[in-house]
This record gives C-alpha cells, sequence and structure tokens, in this order.
C-alpha cells in the first residue's frame, strides 16, 4: 500500500491555504498533514488543527502562537505549537516532508521557499513572490538541492500543462507564453476616475475568491506584471516572448505560441483547487471539487489587446515587468517590496489606488539596480526597497 504523502502548508488559513485543505480532504488516502503555518489567525489555525491534526503547527507572530497553544490544549490536542521564522524554514524543509504548499503572500515567503529548495522537496509555488524577488539564487537552490518546482498560480499553471514534457525543448519548440487576465474589476473604468476608487471596489474581482492583497494587484493588473517576471524565471523564455492579453471571462488560464504559430491552451472553471490538485499529483491527475466547464451552456469568450481602450493609461504598472526584466535582477526585488508597501497603504486608506503605480515607479527610480548572489542581499535590498517607498507614501498621504 502506498504511503501517504506527507505534506507542509505554508500560509494554511489564507485562500490558497484553505484550497489546498479542501482538495487534500477528498483524498485523505493520499495525504498527511505535517505542519501548517499561519501569520496570526488563531481561530481559523485552531478549526484547521481540528479537522487535519498536523504534527506541528507555526505561527508567524509569538503573542498569536501562545494563544493557539493554550486554545490547543483545552481542545485535548497535543500539537506543539512554534513561531518566528526560522520555525517557517524549519517546517519547509524538514526530513519527514514530501512537498510544501508555499502560499505565503510577499516577500515573507522568499526564505521557507528557500529552505525547501535546497532541501529537495516537492514545491508547490503559488508565493509568485519566491520568484520576483528571488530570481536566480532561487533557481540556483532549486537546482543545487535537486527541488522539484511546481507552478500552482493559475497562468504559470497552464502555461505548465501546455508546454511540452521535456524542458530542454521549450526554447527551441516555443514562439511565445500569452498570459491571460481578467483585467479586474475595473477593466472598462475611465482612468480618470480610478483616484476615487475605494479599497473595497478594488478587493471584489468579478471572477476569483482572492485575499485583498492579490486583489487589489488585480486591480491595478501588478499581479500580471509579478506573473510575467515570474514566468519570466520559470520558463527560461526571453523578455520578448512574453505576452499579455485581456480574456474577461478567466475561461482561458493562459497559452503557449509554438514556431509553427499553433497554439495550446488549458481551459477549466476559475477555481484554484484545479492547479493545486494538478500539483498535488502531478504527474497525475485527480479529483479537484471544482465544477467542470459546461461548453454548452459557456459564454463567449472574447479578448482584448493592452492597448485597446485605453489599458496603458489604466494598468500602467504592467509595463514596469519588462522595464525591471531588462535591468539588473535586483530591480525585480525593488519592484514587489516597493508594491507590497503601496497596496498596504491603500488598504490602509493612506495614498489613492492611483498613487500605487506611482509608489512603485518612483522606488524604482530612487533604489540603485544590484546584483543578488544570496538571501542576505535579498533582504538587504527587500528593506532598503521598503523604506524608499515607505519614506514616498509619507511624503503623498
Amino acid at each position: 500500500m502506498q504511503a501517504k504523502q506527507r505534506i507542509t502548508i505554508l500560509g494554511s488559513t489564507g485562500s490558497i491555504g484553505q484550497s489546498t485543505l479542501d482538495v487534500m480532504a477528498r483524498h485523505p488516502g493520499q495525504f498527511a498533514v505535517h505542519a501548517l503555518t499561519a501569520s496570526s489567525q488563531v481561530d481559523l489555525m485552531l478549526a484547521q488543527c481540528v479537522q487535519f491534526k498536523p504534527e506541528v503547527v507555526v505561527m508567524v507572530q509569538e503573542a498569536a502562537g501562545r494563544l493557539l497553544a493554550d486554545k490547543l490544549k483545552s481542545e485535548g490536542l497535543n500539537i506543539p505549537v512554534r513561531w518566528g521564522a526560522a520555525a517557517l524554514d524549519e517546517v519547509a524543509s524538514a526530513p519527514e516532508v514530501d512537498a510544501v504548499m508555499a502560499a505565503i503572500v510577499g516577500a515573507a515567503g522568499l526564505s521557507p521557499c528557500l529552505a525547501a529548495a535546497r532541501a529537495g522537496k516537492r514545491l508547490l509555488l503559488a508565493n509568485k513572490e519566491a520568484l520576483v524577488v528571488g530570481g536566480e539564487v532561487f533557481l540556483a537552490a532549486v537546482r543545487e538541492g535537486g527541488a522539484v518546482l511546481l507552478p500552482i498560480d493559475s497562468e504559470h499553471s497552464a502555461i505548465f500543462q501546455s508546454l511540452p514534457e521535456d524542458p530542454s525543448t521549450w526554447q527551441r519548440r516555443v514562439h511565445k507564453i500569452i498570459l491571460t487576465a481578467s483585467g479586474g474589476p475595473f477593466r472598462a473604468r475611465d482612468p480618470i476616475s480610478l483616484k476615487d476608487v475605494t479599497p473595497e471596489q478594488a478587493c471584489a474581482h468579478p471572477n476569483w475568491v482572492m485575499g485583498r492583497k492579490i486583489s487589489v494587484d488585480s486591480a491595478t493588473m501588478m499581479n500580471k506584471a509579478l506573473e510575467v517576471i515570474e514566468a519570466r524565471y520559470l520558463f527560461g523564455l526571453e523578455p520578448d516572448q512574453l505576452e499579455v492579453v485581456i480574456h474577461p471571462q478567466s475561461v482561458i488560464h493562459s497559452m503557449v505560441q509554438y514556431k509553427d504559430h499553433s497554439v495550446v491552451a488549458q481551459l477549466g472553471t476559475p477555481d484554484m483547487r484545479v492547479p493545486i490538485a494538478y500539483g498535488l499529483s502531478w504527474p497525475e491527475r485527480m479529483v479537484s471539487g471544482a465544477g467542470a466547464l459546461d461548453f454548452h451552456s459557456l459564454a463567449a469568450m472574447t479578448f482584448e489587446s493592452m492597448e485597446d481602450h485605453g489599458h496603458p493609461a489604466r494598468f500602467p504598472g504592467l509595463k514596469l515587468a519588462w522595464a525591471t526584466l531588462k535591468g539588473l535582477p535586483g530591480s525585480c526585488a525593488v519592484l514587489n517590496a516597493a508594491n507590497e508597501i503601496a497596496v498596504a497603504a491603500f488598504l490602509n486608506r493612506e495614498i489613492r489606488f492611483d498613487q500605487i503605480h506611482d509608489v512603485n515607479e518612483a522606488t524604482l527610480n530612487a533604489v540603485a539596480s544590484v546584483r543578488p548572489e544570496n538571501l542576505d542581499d535579498l533582504l538587504s535590498l527587500d528593506r532598503l526597497s521598503r523604506d524608499a517607498a515607505l519614506k514616498l507614501v509619507t511624503r503623498w498621504r
């Protein structure tokens, strides 16, 4: 009888983490939870512990960890609770772990992703920032550790499923990769009116259920800029081989155009359980819990160029992806750090929606590009960029 895969979920209380647990619960004979991690959501983590009985739990915040430990004892659960960044690295690289779902949002997920990569784990990457910030440093850790890197973002999973199995043929056979974007809630909105957008409006995505930060990134199209950067590192193509097209229905999740100009695409309902199930079962397939795509009732599928209908004015941040890819690798880390600060400031109502791009662009101009060699270099550049972005936010409040 085949042993269960033992899984660590980094960020189990977020939308990706919860969807991962939902998929695993449908296959109790195949998976067991080694570790669950979160930042501060004690009550939700408690409920997950009651249901899935992890061997260990990590809370980033010490106060949350101590509170969770008390609540677990009151429930009669003898599950050890740890806290802090070092504990994240340890549960990501534990010898008994087979696979790690990396679902921590932002640069905070970089260190445990690197730890999992160096330990040779099957790494299910839902944290795009690990590649955006880590770049070649992260890929070197994957190679040196012998890790298996599987993309979980719906777009990158779609690309991965549409590419040949042998990565050595990609450069020879592929003409370009086409990432699709829904356009978010403001696809048809007058760009001049975007200064009046509220956090509630920006978080109301028309197709996907996501966390607040990712929802804002979708509304600004910065998520697509980060995905372009991630695709560059994941698939090893040149920046001019990456294209974005708006597809409001979110049925085609991305496409690969080959040298003969034939196109292979992956379609499905907009449900993150599909790429999660594929990552967990790869190279096989298993039931995800998502609904089937019904072609008989499917609405018309439409596509729009990013140059149509004022999209460049509505989504100016998208072009920063190609600008940073043309610079030194550290430029991508600067952009990510600035965007995290800017989005947080917008959600706290400290800056306007349209000022998110202003913060990102000004930070890129303020922080000198470098070529990071290791994690310390990356973290130092991240701190420097955040400080620069915070100064800009303070100035514009």
